[in-house]
């Protein structure tokens, strides 16, 4: 009798709620998950399980859930307290560049044709006057990311030549991005010069010859050296490689655009700083600081510039007609700083100040309290230390606040946090001292986690 209650799969299907579905997915995997939860409800009753009070409803929602899960790129909450989180997307893009990629996408767009002509055009143009006006270089160019930049310059400048670089300067980043291997791909021969603490002016002239192809200073964003240290301002080193005529390349890696210290951050060297030190060529992030998407933008000398671009190699790297267009709605929003931390989400979040932050999360305590109650877990407001994140200001900490969620003995954080990434709209937090730690600094509206959270416990 009790199996008489199972919902058809017909039945279901017909409903709104399988109507929406099929529209969203499909009638063959909407049928698929329906089915799925059908046969799966079946055996967990004959298992002794009580029938739920309304089977059809159970039905849809486990079905509704399993096509979620087959989404490959699912929308979540970062609460881990690292803005520019690596794993999770790094910089959340403005609205201008949502809707500039939305329009890139719905129509053909001049991307590689001069309207004034009527011939073929260079898709560089797009976004080449706002690199300039923004930097101060002659030139620039964009690939798809930083790293394409690094290894594409290189393989101009140094291709069966040699490259001298500071061995206090040869970084690792995420995913095993070593200098010396890009160097290596590149067809650069490595020039280590100094100790890693040390290098000196001396390390440079000494190692430059009629071998070497470039010069390169790389930005130590992800890590800091202290205590008995010494390096060669990129000043100098301008001076140096241009007396020995040879190209000095500086990679800032994450790069910025304005002075972050106006914020409340640690003053980071800036693209337009570069230039002007002497910098023949400059290549930095467009995910990270800058705040748009990845994309690895090289600026400088005109004549360096037309070299790289006559690289066959830059056509591998070179962007779509999207990215193009959400790049140049973010770098003009940099055309108008005075309003640039409302407009811009990364920089809003690394901006906003601890009490905001505070009152927030006084705002959503009893919320997730009420929530996380009915599974008896302990919901108190948490001080908490923010993260620039993806290797940008690794030593500088962000005074934030958020929620310390604790559990009954026996009842690990480890499996809150599974409980939350299991959600339709998951939750990233951070576990830390025994509590899962949801930091507030990213989260822009109080509604997002209450509606992630309204599925807990029933």
């Amino acid at each position: 009798m009790t199996l008489r209650r199972l919902p058809s799969v017909d039945r279901l299907l017909s409903t709104a709620v399988g109507e929406t579905m099929v529209g969203m997915h499909g009638r063959i995997k909407t049928t698929e998950a329906i089915r799925s939860a059908v046969s799966t409800m079946r055996a967990e009753v004959l298992n002794g399980r009580p029938m739920p009070v309304d089977p059809s409803a159970t039905a849809l929602a486990s079905a509704f859930a399993m096509l979620d899960q087959l989404d490959p790129l699912r929308p979540c909450l970062n609460l881990t307290g690292t803005v520019l989180h690596t794993n999770l997307g790094r910089a959340m893009l403005p609205e201008e560049a949502i809707e500039a990629a939305a329009a890139a996408m719905r129509a053909p767009v001049a991307l590689e044709f001069d309207l004034d002509s009527g011939g073929r055009g260079e898709r560089d143009d797009h976004l080449r006057a706002l690199l300039c006006e923004l930097t101060g270089a002659e030139d620039a160019t964009v690939v798809n990311n930083n790293a394409a930049a690094v290894l594409l310059s290189l393989n101009t400048l140094a291709l069966g030549r040699e490259a001298v670089v500071s061995r206090g300067e040869l970084i690792e980043i995420g995913g095993a991005f070593r200098i010396p291997d890009i160097m290596a791909r590149a067809g650069a021969r490595l020039v280590e010069i100094g100790t890693t603490n040390r290098t000196h002016a001396k390390d440079y002239r000494s190692a430059i010859s009629d071998a070497t192809g470039v010069v390169m200073k790389v930005h130590t964003s992800n890590y800091r050296i202290e205590g008995f240290t010494h390096e060669v301002l990129a000043t100098e080193l301008a001076g140096i490689a241009g007396d020995a005529g040879v190209p000095l390349l500086n990679d800032l890696g994450s790069g910025s655009l304005i002075d972050l210290s106006r914020y409340g951050l640690r003053k980071e060297p800036t693209v337009a700083e570069a230039v002007a030190e002497g910098a023949d060529l400059v290549t930095f992030s467009g995910d990270k600081l800058l705040g748009g998407p990845q994309a690895g933008f090289i600026v400088g000398r005109a004549d360096l510039i037309a070299k790289i671009n006559a690289n066959p190699m830059k056509r591998t790297m070179r962007l779509d007609k999207i990215r193009i267009a959400a790049l140049g709605a973010v770098l003009k929003l940099y055309q108008d700083p005075d309003r640039l931390a409302q407009r811009l989400p990364t920089l809003r979040m690394l901006a906003r100040p601890r009490s905001e932050i505070v009152e927030q999360a006084q705002r959503l305590l009893p919320v997730v309290a009420d929530s996380m109650g009915r599974m008896g877990y302990c919901v108190t407001v948490c001080d908490c230390e923010s993260q620039v994140g993806s290797g940008s200001l690794p030593t500088d900490t962000l005074p934030s606040a958020g929620l310390a969620l604790s559990g009954p003995s026996g009842r690990a954080p480890e499996t809150l946090a599974a409980a939350f990434r299991g959600l339709p709209v998951p939750i990233i937090g951070r576990i830390e001292g025994g509590a899962l730690i949801l930091d507030l600094r990213t989260l822009r509206d109080d509604g997002l986690l209450a509606s992630a959270l309204s599925g807990m416990g029933r």
